[in-house]
């Protein structure tokens, strides 16, 4: 970052003397720090702290905020992540007494209405993927697709099918498919695309033997097309005993409409922070619930909450003896789960059904709106999402995809997915979802196409892009291998601070 760009750190605000902050006076015996800290953990000089008053405090924070691009800003069209608007009650719920501090170790007479809204949560997903049961307790659609895989290597293993080794993975798979196979001690077969962006039936059958294990699959695919193919691939593995995992990463466009379980899958990840409208990056807290089959129950991590309807209590099942052991240190992402088992209620069956079919309509207006000025590797209809390709812009004026995905940035929008999947060259995926209005998704689609033509006509000041954003363009590379974000102060210059490095 320039140093005229860059806020100033509190540390280099800091005036000596200034004070934010009122202490109430010592309501207990007062101590030497001596007898409360052994000497050889003093500090012999006290930390370097801001001293600044507190509304300069909050204006700094307040600025940098600003500075920061998140969804209650604007449109996020990131493909595959369905970055959609977090509802303000969901927040207000979790933050309810009895949800924000409730115990994981409180015993259950105390905690029925923790345990009563997992239950309940656990039952409407189970309905809405048509699944016979759903575990909780991942915390990470990542988590979730591992612990699936998990319970179809443990129910091979009971079967005695010992010459079971590999997972069909389609080469449009999340990237955290193969790597779920490989920790969970299967190998990969990839799958390729057909030119319908499909998966490729003809490669599929001569791949396909008794010793598949099962298959990892996105529906609708990571290129926005629902498998049309899918009973067939159904019905070809169950042929072999081999078993189905649904990639639930897409299910914002299933809700109401179709379901995992009606097409055959034994397990179907859910990522809460997607479909159900929970937070969604920073890292966390995610929660990644699996629906499963009833030839998998057995085998999911345990407890698992039920319900006592004689004595109408809600409890833990802890005899779980041929579960695969627990993923989760406690029982799941419970702040998550209340955020999702809001949204379910609020919005109710037939609001769910309006989501996907909302955001099916967004995508495909947008696919139509955009068609005519960037590469469409796949005809539609798409479902959720939409992909496109910027070979042209790249052939004939040396444009990149990463290009168009910095310029977007000084028309005030978040990029769209880029580069993925893999088996589109110069691919940008693009999701609407159902949060956003047509003025939106039209205001968004004004700016690619400006794109596009600047790109035609004058394609150095989209190569050059961003250029009224907080930073112009960045070595992303260079920023991700080598990034520092610790500040020092110039100990040859007290009073002067240097800049500190920002990737």
């Amino acid at each position: 970052m320039s140093q005229a760009t860059r806020e100033p750190l509190l540390l280099e605000k800091s005036k000596p003397g200034c004070k934010g902050y009122l202490l109430p006076k010592l309501d207990v015996p007062e101590k030497p720090l001596e007898q409360l800290v052994p000497k050889e953990y003093l500090r012999s000089d006290p930390p370097e702290l801001p001293e600044l008053p507190e509304n300069e405090v909050v204006r700094h924070f307040t600025r940098i905020s600003t500075k920061n691009y998140h969804i209650d800003k604007n449109m996020y069209p990131l493909g595959s992540c369905t970055m959609k608007y977090n509802p303000k009650i969901n927040e207000k719920a979790a933050a309810m007494h009895g949800n924000h501090d409730v115990h994981p170790l409180a015993p259950e007479f105390a905690s029925q209405g923790a345990l009563q809204i997992q239950y309940e949560l656990k039952s409407m997903l189970a309905e809405i993927c048509g699944l016979d049961d759903v575990c909780l307790q991942p915390a990470a659609g990542s988590q979730g697709e591992l612990t699936g895989i998990m319970l179809i290597r443990k129910y091979h293993e009971d079967k005695g099918n010992s010459h079971k080794k590999y997972i069909m993975v389609p080469d449009s798979a999340h990237g955290t498919n193969p790597a779920s196979v490989k920790i969970s001690g299967y190998q990969v077969i990839n799958i390729p695309t057909d030119e319908n962006g499909l998966t490729d039936m003809k490669e599929f059958r001569e791949k396909l033997s008794d010793e598949v294990a099962g298959i990892m699959l996105t529906n609708p695919s990571t290129v926005g097309l629902f498998e049309s193919n899918i009973e067939e691939i159904r019905d070809l593995l169950h042929g072999v005993d081999a078993l189905m995992y649904m990639d639930g990463a897409n299910l914002n466009a299933l809700l109401g409409i179709a379901r995992p379980g009606d097409m055959g899958f034994d397990v179907v990840h859910f990522n809460l922070h997607k479909t159900f409208s929970t937070p969604h990056g920073g890292g966390g807290p995610g929660s990644g619930p699996i629906g499963i089959s009833e030839r998998l129950r057995k085998y999911q991590p345990g407890p698992v909450v039920e319900y006592d309807e004689k004595n109408d209590r809600y409890y833990w099942d802890h005899d779980r003896p041929e579960s695969v052991g627990k993923v989760h240190g406690f029982y799941g992402s419970f702040g998550m789960m209340v955020r999702a088992w809001v949204y379910i209620r609020m919005h109710g069956a037939e609001g769910l059904r309006e989501i996907s079919e909302n955001a099916i309509l967004n995508a495909n207006y947008l696919m139509h709106r955009l068609k005519d000025y960037y590469e469409l590797p796949y005809e539609g209809p798409v479902m959720h999402e939409v992909v496109f390709s910027g070979n042209r812009q790249k052939k004939e004026n040396g444009v990149k995809t990463l290009d168009i995905a910095k310029r977007i940035l000084d028309y005030g929008y978040h990029a769209p997915t880029v580069y993925f999947p893999l088996i589109v060259p110069e691919c940008m995926m693009i999701e609407p979802t159902e949060s956003e209005s047509k003025e939106n998704i039209d205001g968004f689609c004004d700016a690619m196409i400006s794109i596009a033509r600047e790109a035609s006509e004058n394609p150095e000041i989209v190569k050059t892009a961003p250029h009224n954003t907080e930073t112009r363009r960045l070595d992303d590379a260079y920023a991700a291998k080598n990034i520092n974000i610790r500040w020092e102060r110039d100990t040859s210059e007290p009073k002067e601070a240097k800049e500190a490095t920002v990737a």
